[in-house]
């Protein structure tokens, strides 16, 4: 191995079998989308990927010793998780109702342990731990209403030298005292975060607010105001997960015409805004989000854990207009999710699709952990796929992580079907090496 691992203007090389997406296979096609390279090189030089082939086309450009081999492997975008809640790594396949029993029995109480720095830190830095043994690089995460919460991820989160959007959950109404603050506090506290760390290396902020039953209309007015003043940063939160939540928020804002308009109304959807869930929308969601440029985070384990119902891939990826498709990327949603593992949750996804109708192929799954996210968090030109410029985010994937996936590997008929194995039946058990700016930061060895 050479030694890069401490310094991110090394250069180097990866070979091995490479896989990626070079267009939306749900508008493209799966073939047209895919790039697979049986004998692939990826060069890197100061943490960007400054060229991707075949090793027989760019050997040449490769200095002698430099070269790291992965046979019987897939080298990987680093995949990225556009929906989980750090703090609930603690309660993560806790037993329970559908969500609202949920949140008051397992998360709400687990989250208040988060006013203490130092758990904060430790979770913090197991939960990125994970987040690298699952091959995961970039996720977009919720803290808690502590700001301290905040600071110890992105802290933490720096040190690993990992691409990260997060921010402080806003809750002034419907919560426990010890995790809620007020409108005017959650503005001051979350533009103090915004300007410690948005932007810092390779760490960005996104507006929190939880849901909008947590939040009274003007914890939201301000909220969507310092959204607008601080172009750059995301904004995140909940949206139609559950029917009793659904009814809930109808009540709580009559004068709305459906649960996207509460967001809508505080200038909360457009670009860089994400929705975690989005399992029952009408048609004038499904209007309103793709026509402003928002995104959805479908959260299948979470989903069926909870009972919340089944996402519609169908209406989320339509083609026709109009304004379709929906800018959408797979999520895991711990600890409501029940896996960190973006394989697993590829995996999962596929069941929902089957569920609702709809047939969800490797390809396309891989598209929604990789370029599709990439796409979902406007971080394409950063993230998500295998291309010169790109920051040198990957993942080696074992093909023979266990010796049932070994077995099987040898009747796959092509990479369709290889991959679709690996998205079923593999875990954190396939993750042989993950870089993250061009640094070694997980070698399963």
């Amino acid at each position: 191995m050479p030694s890069f691992s401490a310094h991110r203007s090394a250069a180097f090389a990866l070979r091995g079998p490479t896989l990626s997406l070079v267009d939306d296979p749900f508008l493209a096609g799966d073939e047209a989308a895919l790039r697979y390279e049986p004998d692939g090189l990826i060069l890197v030089k100061d943490g960007i990927i400054t060229a991707v082939g075949s090793h027989a086309m760019l050997k040449a450009q490769v200095p002698p010793g430099v070269v790291t081999h992965y046979p019987d492997s897939l080298i990987l975008p680093g995949l990225i998780d556009t929906h989980v809640h750090y703090p609930q790594t603690q309660i993560i396949g806790a037993y329970g109702a559908q969500l609202i029993d949920w949140l008051n029995e397992y998360t709400f109480v687990a989250e208040q342990q988060y006013a203490d720095p130092d758990h904060a830190r430790a979770v913090s830095r197991l939960f990125l731990d994970e987040c690298l043994r699952v091959g995961t690089t970039t996720a977009a995460v919720y803290c808690t209403v502590h700001p301290g919460s905040v600071d110890a991820f992105f802290q933490a989160a720096s040190e690993y030298g990992m691409r990260m959007i997060a921010g402080k959950v806003m809750m002034d109404r419907n919560a426990p005292l010890p995790l809620t603050d007020t409108a005017q506090s959650s503005h001051d506290d979350t533009l103090a975060l915004i300007n410690r760390w948005h932007g810092k290396g390779r760490l960005h902020y996104a507006i929190t607010p939880r849901f909008a039953p947590t939040s009274t209309p003007r914890q939201l007015e301000l909220a969507g105001e310092l959204w607008r003043q601080h172009p750059g940063t995301y904004m995140q939160t909940h949206l139609s997960e559950n029917q009793a939540e659904i009814e809930w928020v109808r009540q709580l804002f009559p004068g709305r015409a459906n649960y996207l308009d509460v967001y809508d109304h505080y200038g909360l959807t457009g670009p860089r805004s994400v929705f975690g869930h989005a399992v029952h929308l009408d048609e004038r969601e499904w209007q309103r989000l793709a026509e402003s440029g928002s995104a959805i985070a479908h959260c299948p384990t979470s989903n069926t854990f909870l009972g919340s119902g089944l996402f519609d891939f169908a209406r989320a990826t339509r083609p026709q207009p109009p304004a379709r498709p929906v800018r959408t990327g797979l999520a895991t949603d711990v600890g409501g999710g029940t896996s960190l593992s973006m394989l697993r949750t590829m995996g999962e996804a596929y069941k929902v699709g089957q569920l609702g109708g709809y047939s969800l192929s490797a390809a396309k799954a891989l598209y929604l952990a990789t370029r599709g996210a990439a796409r979902a968090l406007y971080l394409e030109d950063r993230i998500g796929s295998l291309e010169p410029g790109l920051d040198a985010d990957l993942l080696v994937l074992d093909l023979k992580s266990t010796p049932l996936i070994e077995f099987r590997m040898k009747h796959c008929q092509d990479i369709h079907e290889a991959l679709f194995v690996q998205m079923t039946m593999a875990d954190d058990r396939a993750t042989k090496a993950v870089y993250v700016g061009g640094r070694l930061a997980y070698s399963r060895n």
